[in-house]
């Protein structure tokens, strides 16, 4: 899972090649892959870019298909001038990223996925942890993700160890990214079990 700085806005991150004219299969991560169709215009960079716009890869979505099968959740992308299989392999790797103004609004009951990144989860009064990865669940070759899935919050508690939560309606209460907050009500012993260290009870 890929995460983005305060000013861009990741919406897919690219896999690998897929087919012999540039394609290249990517991990999508916004709702509205309609978008390529009005907003041809994206930005290719690392993880976690942070610069400015002249210093990541300016392109241009040229197609863009929602496979079925074994890639179904995913979307394939063509660029402008990425025409062949080494051309795609150089970009495999990097984010599809656009300025954080020039996204989508939501409406009330969602959020965009890198905007929780370095959110601080509460259940109740108490602080759980630091959001520091969004997690999408994937079969267990890891070859498709499993749309009716719910996200998992990848947390490090302020011990240090990884939690993993579940982001469901059901346990929101809050949500504020502008004040880097989660509310939550969670089920008792969830955060216990699903703790990463040897601390379970």
């Amino acid at each position: 899972m890929t995460k983005a700085t305060t000013a861009w806005i990741v919406l897919a991150h690219l896999l690998r090649p897929q087919g012999r004219k540039g394609e290249v299969l990517a991990e999508l991560f916004t709702d509205f892959p309609e978008r390529f169709e009005e907003q041809t215009r994206v930005f290719l960079a690392a993880s976690g870019f942070a610069g400015e716009e002249s210093e990541a890869r300016a392109a241009e979505v040229v197609a863009f298909w929602l496979p079925v099968g074994k890639n179904e959740g995913r979307i394939v992308l063509q660029f402008a001038g990425i025409d062949t299989i080494s051309d795609a392999e150089v970009v495999a790797g990097l984010d599809v990223i656009v300025p954080r103004e020039e996204r989508r609004p939501l409406d009330d009951d969602s959020v965009y996925i890198s905007e929780l990144i370095g959110c601080t989860v509460y259940d109740g009064a108490i602080a759980v942890g630091v959001v520091e990865d969004v997690q999408f669940a994937t079969t267990a070759d890891g070859a498709r993700r499993l749309t009716d899935a719910a996200p998992l919050l990848e947390i490090t508690s302020l011990a240090g160890d990884e939690i993993l939560i579940p982001f469901v309606k059901a346990f929101l209460v809050a949500v504020d990214t502008a004040a880097k907050r989660i509310e939550m009500k969670l089920p008792d012993g969830l955060i216990e079990v699903n703790r990463s260290s040897g601390d379970k009870s």
